[in-house]
Formats: structure tokens, sequence, C-alpha cells
């Protein structure tokens, strides 16, 4: 059978055409994406970077299992570093981040780099600071301590997991400002980690821990203390319904402590547009909801833009009370 030249030649190259646009397909479908996790394994830089690295896998939202990489130093700085000068316009990655980023820029931490030298990209989950006081403690609300602390505040001693200038001393300071006590009064003792801060509360050693809910929920349960104040904007529901925030109390105390991600500053505005649609719609599947959950986070959806705006303005006020305190000029 004759098979004429002409057709043949043109049935090649549509199915050259259609090869090439397959392979091109799938080339944009399997990109290589990377997170950087700004410290050692096993943190809550490389939790961040593994619930957006398994939420996409498990969502099917990447075809190529998402890289992780590890990049201590500096509590951030080198990571940030290391994105502004050497990977500042990668599209595929991402760097884990966290409200305590957002301290140590305020703090001058990060170099020559300033906080709006980064994309800010958008937050997937959300823990919240808490006022803890144990049992048998004499306060029975919020208010009861701030008059206490007001009145004595030599003889309350904060604790938790974080030096001056953490941002576990800054969930006391906010506190001791939202009572109009200057923090500069305000007696507080640093430990290690949450755990041994947490064992210090319970000893009668410290009489209030600014802890974080997640860590919480076993304590609640034993009954061995009594969370005075959730600072979240809302009350948070399941074994945490029952707690108060700080501003129903009286208190604008707020301290949410996100887990989110920023790109390189040249990033173009197609990738950055790309990466906010990917994360906002892995933020509203079911799959990563039970993800999320498993980690003792809570929803936070700020994506863009928006997310960008409040970095900027949390990392003011981060710096605002440094200075007020002497802890930058």
């Amino acid at each position: 059978m004759k098979i004429n030249k002409g057709l043949s030649t043109y049935a090649g190259m549509l199915a050259l055409a259609g090869s090439l646009l397959a392979a091109g397909n799938a080339q944009a479908q399997s990109e290589a994406t990377e997170c950087i996790a700004p410290a050692k394994p096993g943190g809550g830089y490389d939790l961040t970077c593994r619930l957006a690295a398994n939420g996409l896998e498990k969502t099917g939202m990447i075809d190529k299992p998402m890289a992780v990489s590890y990049m201590p130093g500096g509590i951030g700085a080198v990571a940030y570093n290391h994105v502004n000068g050497v990977r500042d316009d990668d599209p595929n990655l991402i760097v884990a981040a966290s409200t305590g980023a957002a301290v140590n820029l305020a703090l001058g931490k990060f170099g020559q780099y300033d906080a709006d030298d980064v994309r800010w990209l958008g937050a997937l989950g959300v823990d919240y600071g808490a006022i803890v006081v144990n049992a048998d403690a004499p306060w029975q609300s919020l208010d009861e301590l701030m008059e206490d602390l007001k009145a004595n505040p030599g003889d309350i001693a904060f604790g938790a997991g974080g030096t001056v200038g953490s941002q576990d001393w800054m969930k006391a300071a906010l506190t001791a400002k939202a009572a109009d006590l200057s923090p500069r009064k305000l007696k507080y003792v640093s430990f290690e980690g949450g755990g041994e801060a947490l064992a210090a509360l319970l000893g009668d050693h410290i009489q209030v821990f600014t802890g974080d809910l997640s860590e919480l929920k076993s304590q609640l349960e034993s009954g061995k203390i009594r969370v005075l104040a959730s600072l979240s904007e809302e009350r948070m529901g399941g074994p945490y319904a029952d707690i108060p925030t700080a501003a129903e109390q009286g208190y604008d105390v707020q301290w949410p402590i996100w887990r989110g991600y920023y790109m390189g500053p040249n990033v173009s505005d197609e990738a950055y547009q790309k990466w906010m649609d990917r994360m906002s719609q892995l933020a509203q599947s079911k799959e990563f909801a039970e993800l999320r959950k498993e980690r003792g986070l809570f929803p936070m959806s700020r994506f863009g833009p928006e997310f960008n705006d409040y970095v900027l303005e949390q990392v003011d006020q981060f710096e605002s009370l440094a200075k007020e305190v002497g802890l930058k000029q």
C-alpha cells in the first residue's frame, strides 16, 4: 500500500510536536522544589519545611518530592543572608520562617538585611502563646495576676525557654505592658527550653510560665496547671475551648507563633503568584488539615502581600518594644 509522502511527513511532525509538548508539560509538573530549614534537623524549622513538603506531595500538588535542606547558623541569619546574596531569584526555593525570625529581624540579628529584603510568602499554621500558672496558684484570672503584678512586680517570677529578647520573653514583656507595667521591672528567668520552664513552674521555682498552647495539652488533662489566658485572636476549640483570651479579659495581648515561608527578593511576580496560589490551595485541603493537626498547629491562612504586610507590621512592633527596654538603640 502506498502512503502519500506529504501526509506521512505531516503526521510525523505532529507526533514530534505532541511528544515535545508532553515532555514540556511533564517537566513543568516535575519541577525540583526545595525548602531550606534555617536550623539543624528536628526543630521547628524542620517541622515547617516538612509541613509544606509532605502536604504538597500528599495532595498531589507536586509529583516530585520537595527537597529539604538544612542551613543552621545565627538563628536564621545564615539562611537569610544566603537567599539574599546567592539565591535571590530562585523560583523553586522557599525558606521556613516563624515569629522568632521576625523578632530577630527586629533586633537586627540578620546583619545588613532588613525585614523587607525578602518576599514573605505565607503561613500554613500557627500556635499561640499562653499565660500559665500552677493549679494551686492564688490567681483564678488574668486580671487577678495583673493586679498583683502591678503591686509587687518583684515577687512574681515569669519564666520560659528563651533569654531576654527572645519571643518567649516578648510574651511576658507584652503582658506586663498590657498591665501598664514597664517590662524593665519584670522578673524573668531564662531556661533552656519550654519543658524545663514548665518543670520549674510545677516545682514552684517560678510563678508564671509563658508557654505555647500546643505544648500544654497533656498538662491540661493532668490538672496540674491553670491557663489564665491564650494569646490568640479568639478562643481555640477542643481541649482549649474553656481558656479565655487575654483580649476578652481586657488585655490587648496577642502572640501568634506562625509557621511560614519567604522567597528571594528578586523572584519574579509570576513565580511568587504561583507559590501563593499553591499554598492557598494546600491550606484549604482536608488532607492538609489532618497533617497540620497532627503537628499540634492551628489554622492560619495568610498569603502574598497580606502576609508580607503582616510580618513587616510585626517586626515594627517588636522593634519598638526592644527599644523601650534598651535591647536596641
